[in-house]
């Protein structure tokens, strides 16, 4: 998607794996919230590429409620799952940087290389030089720079949390393009369609700011623009977990979406006395982001 204005363009990209809580109600404001504040598109996109956890109808109700919330989007509805075409010509561009990988989760958290901060295991790079007789292929990877080469290190200046940088080799090692159950991983997916949807700034949760080294080295292997990146606090639950379908988060009250709305901009710390209408609360909070992040 050209840009020759250079047009703000953000964008919400929730996966369809059920309705919409305060959490994602939080990264969806946020997200919707610079947008506006900086006279820009605000695009969304399912990120159903993980179809095994799509849960039916749950694209049309996340939709209803971000309508019902007066979060309208731009441009086209862009579905994932329809794009595959796209991330297989852009593995295809990775040639010479990509190899089949025929390791098992437990032998990677066996290698005890050591565990990354977003949870995972560091891949010790097993299959680097091939995979071994008798096996078999289960993943396509992405070798990661080894020390003195180009991209070792990736430096970021976060919008939220300031200057920040990731050793690529030491904090994640070689990782995963194409997933054991033949889809596409959700690195590559989403730095194609970043670009694809000329997307400029990038606003979503901490819990995906782990991802944000191995997204820029792909940006850059496939010489495609790095977004701003800003990544916001994630709601948590009561036992300090990231509030998430899978750790039990309950649904938004669509009947009482006012109150939701000031709730999750109390989380936000946005300066807020009152509103009396979602169109009031709206005028607010863009006032009050464009205040702390408009520049």
């Amino acid at each position: 998607m050209a840009n020759p204005l250079n047009q703000y363009i953000g964008r919400f990209a929730p996966s369809p794996s059920g309705p919409l809580h305060a959490g994602s109600l939080v990264a969806a404001m946020a997200s919707y919230l610079d947008a506006k504040a900086h006279q820009g598109l605000w695009l969304v996109r399912i990120e159903d590429i993980d179809e095994m956890r799509t849960v039916p109808g749950a694209t049309e109700s996340i939709m209803q409620a971000l309508a019902i919330f007066g979060m309208q989007h731009d441009g086209e509805l862009v579905i994932q799952s329809q794009r595959k075409p796209l991330y297989q010509a852009a593995f295809d561009k990775l040639a010479g940087h990509t190899y089949a990988c025929a390791c098992t989760r437990k032998e990677i958290a066996d290698s005890r290389l050591g565990i990354a901060a977003d949870g995972a295991a560091i891949y010790p790079g097993t299959c680097r030089n091939g995979v071994s007789v008798g096996r078999i292929a289960r993943t396509l990877r992405v070798r990661v720079p080894a020390s003195n080469e180009n991209n070792e290190t990736i430096t970021f200046n976060d919008r939220w949390l300031g200057p920040l940088t990731q050793h690529l080799a030491t904090e994640v090692g070689d990782f995963v393009l194409k997933r054991a159950d033949g889809y596409w991983a959700y690195q590559l997916a989403v730095v194609v369609d970043d670009a694809a949807q000329g997307v400029t700034h990038v606003v979503r949760g901490t819990d995906l700011l782990e991802s944000t080294g191995r997204q820029i080295y792909l940006q850059r292997l496939l010489d495609l623009p790095t977004p701003h990146y800003m990544h916001v606090p994630v709601v948590l639950n009561e036992v300090g977990e990231k509030l998430s379908k899978q750790t039990g988060a309950q649904a938004l009250d669509l009947n009482n979406p006012l109150s939701e709305l000031l709730r999750a901009a109390r989380f936000m710390q946005l300066q807020i006395d009152h509103a009396d209408s979602i169109a009031e609360f709206w005028q607010k909070a863009i006032a009050d982001w464009k205040r702390r992040f408009g520049d």
